[in-house]
This record gives structure tokens, sequence and C-alpha cells, in this order.
């Protein structure tokens, strides 16, 4: 996959550079977060790099109350401001749909990136760019059973995600054990007393599963203070998450090179609206990929900043 995916990353930034020719796109690229991930900033990067590659203009949007409500209000604002294409993530189809399949209807091509890859076809996208979030949480579960995980714990900061639910559901299906997943949220102080919490409440967990850098980093505080021995895995990158693996607090984490996720869906708008429809004829793989102490030196100086 790796080998497919540098290919087609190789071929949309010739592609990118043969045709800044200066068309003026606008497009609008509108994200979940809360402004309080350090994954979303990398996303947003790659958006504007790739913009600027080919001579349009990104606006980044996100509504800081993380309601899905909100998100489609500003999905609806993006089609109705006569956007040249809209990039959206998709962590609930069942909010986000209506105002995707409405923009599409008045005629704005869609990418949908990051989650929501099992609904984008439906809604109207021209395409997904992301992991396949399940496959992503058996990757992690296959790893941490054959590095001796018995039982696990999956902390999810955003309940309603229905990628990250897929990815705590891949990680126990990969370990033929049933979901535990809890709601630990967004708030650092909320993830360390609520790890602590569940980890003092059942002894027998040896296992833990953080679905974002920023929470990885706060369960390793709260393992080191309830001083549990458990064996913690991590979904994509950070400063934090990177000292972590060197350190041999963390065994691995999951990395989906997020630049990719704000890279590609401009290059593809650009060549979908320049060149009569070009588009490749399938999703593009983000990852997943594993960071673990083999190769974490070699991508440490890009965590935070270009994955």
């Amino acid at each position: 996959m790796k080998k497919t995916l540098g290919a087609v990353l190789a071929a949309s930034m010739l592609a990118g550079a043969a045709y800044a020719d200066g068309h003026g796109e606008r497009y609008v690229m509108i994200t979940h977060t809360q402004g309080t991930d350090p994954f979303w900033p990398v996303v947003e990067k790659g958006g504007r790099d790739a913009a600027a590659a080919v001579g349009a203009t990104l606006e980044y949007n996100f509504d800081v109350s993380g309601d899905m409500a909100a998100m489609a209000k500003l999905i609806e604002a993006a089609a109705a401001s006569g956007a040249d294409g809209i990039i959206v993530s998709l962590p609930d189809a069942a909010a986000l749909g209506p105002a995707i399949k409405s923009a599409v209807a008045d005629g704005v091509p869609v990418v949908t990136m990051n989650s929501g890859l099992e609904a984008s076809a439906e809604l109207g996208a021209l395409m997904h760019v992301g992991q396949p979030e399940y496959d992503a949480g058996q990757a992690a579960g296959g790893r941490a059973k054959a590095e001796g995980v018995t039982k696990g714990l999956c902390l999810n900061q955003e309940a309603f995600n229905t990628a990250l639910v897929d990815r705590c559901t891949g990680y126990f299906d990969a370990m033929g054990a049933d979901l535990n997943m809890i709601d630990v949220s967004n708030d650092v102080s909320q993830i360390e007393t609520r790890t602590a919490a569940a980890l003092q409440a059942d002894a027998s967990i040896d296992g833990v599963l953080a679905v974002g850098p920023h929470v990885c980093e706060a369960a390793n505080k709260a393992i080191k203070d309830v001083g549990a021995d458990v064996h913690l895995a991590c979904f994509d990158l950070s400063p934090g998450v990177m000292d972590m693996i060197e350190a041999g607090d963390a065994s691995f984490t999951i990395d989906q090179q997020q630049r990719l996720q704000g890279y590609m869906p401009v290059i593809v708008l650009h060549l979908y609206n320049n060149h009569a429809g070009l588009l490749p004829g399938a999703n593009i793989p983000s990852g997943p990929g594993f960071v673990d102490a083999s190769n974490a030196a070699a991508v440490k100086a890009e965590a935070g900043v270009n994955r």
C-alpha cells in the first residue's frame, strides 16, 4: 500500500505543480475539531500547502463547540457562498449527510476526508481520503495481543465520532474480546481522571488504546499516577507521543499521515474542476502504518508538523 500511495502522491504533486495556472478557485475545508487536538493543524497545513501549489485559496473552518448541527451549518454556508469545492471530515454521517447532499445537489463538488469512509459515496462525495478506521483498529489490536495484552480498555475522546468507535471495535475484535470503551472527553484533566478511575476499578486491565495523541499523553500520566503495569498504544503522532515511544512508555502509535488528508483533496478538486472531471479511480488511503521504537527517530521531527 505504501508503494501505491507514494506513487499517487508523487503523481498528484507533479500534477499540482503543472496545473498551478491561476484559475483562482476557492475551496473550503471544514473539520470537526474543537481546536484542542494537535492533529488538525497538520491537516490544515496540508490543505494550505496544496492550495498554494495550484494557485487556489483555502478557507479552513471549524466550530469550537464540536456540535454536529453547527458543523452542518458551516457546510451549508460554504455551499451558499459559491465555493468551488468543499472538503469535509465526516464523523457523523446522519448529522452531516443532509448538508453534504444539499451541497452536491447544488453543484458543489465535495471530497470527504479523515472520517466517514463508509458513508462518503452514498452522500454524493467524489471520493474519500483517509485510513480505513476499523482496519487500523484491528492492526492495533492484533499487535497488542501479540505483545501480551489480555484485557483492554479503549479511550474515546469523541463519543459521537463513528471513526473512533470503529478503531476501538477493531482493536477488540482482533483480540477476540468484547468492546470495552469509555468516553474520556477532549479535556485533558478529565481524560486523566476517567482513565485512572477505570484502571483502579479493574486491576485486570493490562492494555490501553488511546485513539488520539493528546489522549495518549494524558493516559500515560494517569497510568503512572495509579502505578499500573499497562501496555499503552496510541493513534496519531505528536512530539509528546514520540517521546513516550522513545522512553518505552508507549509501544506504538498508528500513523494515518494526516497531512495527506488535507493536501490530496485540494489536488483532487483542482484537477476535477479544471480538467473535465479528471478524478482518481478509487479512494486514497492515507494509512494505517506503525510508528514504534524501530522508526520513531526517523519521523520524530515530522510529528506535529507534517505527520
